[in-house]
């Protein structure tokens, strides 16, 4: 999905979101929908323009009441046997868009966050069609570095739930679970995962081994033959503040290879900062699944007790923290 539609997304989520609490008439409203005789429903089933909102009750005023109302009954009118709704991808993923804006604004209750995702899964998986689109959504908005919904923590709620939900035997327990052990390590606050790598003397060293000068650790997993890895370590050696601070003794940089070919990664040396510690992991943290690397480069800021304050964060991020 590229960045358009998700900014498409965002800006139609916001409009109906400020509907739902401000009970504004128009046809995203949740409490604005034309009624459909018995005899209609029988005949021919209307095509769905929009998400089908649960009507809430009007005796429910405050913002916060409707709020857990909406959400505990979000996908109660929304039919997940009808393939083509389904594959409606502006009801369906929209929908699915101005649920997860309201778990994730900052002021929704874990429990109702809980519930509120447990009757999601509940529905969806009562069809295999519907599970495949509505994980392969959540995926996306959730776990997808480019999306402005972009929430691990959110993420790792609805896989523990998914999880809750799932029969013992299905087949994809295993990759539901290891995903969501990756989201569970490494979170700002814990102790970074350690791990062994070598320097190009062959040296062996450790993550919690490697002294830090100052106060920062900026830890590096890149591979110089991935175009985003080589826009981003372009970007980070004509940094001058970056190169000033290390110099200061203010922050130390270890820079990380992920990948199995060594002579790709001896040949690319001589374009890293030689201040910069470097060193090759020979595939440990891949293999062990000790870091999330789902996108690279992946960029950890780190204190002088190794203790994660940013994961996986973009650079300009991390500029911030560092006060460049």
């Amino acid at each position: 999905m590229g960045k358009g539609n998700f900014k498409r997304k965002v800006i139609v989520g916001t409009i109906s979101i400020l509907c739902i609490f401000t009970a504004c008439k128009n046809a995203t409203s949740p409490n604005n929908h034309q009624s459909v005789s018995p005899k209609t429903t029988q005949k021919s089933k209307p095509k769905t323009e929009n998400f089908p909102f649960p009507i809430i009750p009007e005796i429910l005023t405050a913002p916060e009441d409707r709020k857990a109302y909406l959400l505990t009954h979000y996908w109660e009118q929304f039919d997940f046997a009808d393939t083509v709704l389904i594959n409606n991808r502006d009801v369906t993923e929209q929908g699915f868009v101005n649920f997860i804006a309201l778990l994730a604004d900052g002021t929704t209750p874990e429990k109702l966050t809980k519930e509120s995702l447990g009757n999601w899964c509940n529905r969806f998986l009562t069809s295999t069609h519907a599970r495949k689109v509505l994980t392969n959504i959540a995926d996306n908005y959730l776990y997808n570095p480019n999306s402005p919904f972009y929430n691990e923590r959110l993420y790792g709620l609805y896989l523990q739930t998914l999880l809750d939900k799932l029969p013992k035997e299905d087949a994809l327990r295993s990759s539901y679970n290891f995903r969501l052990q990756l989201v569970k390590r490494n979170n700002p606050g814990n102790t970074a995962t350690d791990f062994t790598y070598y320097l190009a003397d062959g040296q062996k060293k450790s993550l919690q081994s490697t002294p830090i000068k100052g106060d920062y650790l900026l830890l590096l997993f890149y591979d110089p033959e991935c175009d985003s890895c080589h826009k981003a370590l372009l970007e980070m050696t004509a940094d001058k503040q970056l190169a000033k601070a290390i110099r200061a003794g203010k922050l130390s940089v270890l820079a990380i290879y992920t990948e199995g070919n060594e002579e790709v990664w001896r040949k690319a040396l001589p374009d890293l900062p030689q201040s910069w510690m470097t060193g090759t992991d020979r595939e440990a943290v891949k293999l062990g699944a000790l870091y999330d690397l789902k996108a690279m480069p992946s960029l950890y800021l780190l204190d002088q007790k190794k203790q994660v304050i940013l994961k996986d964060a973009a650079y300009e991020a991390i500029r911030q923290i560092l006060d460049f």
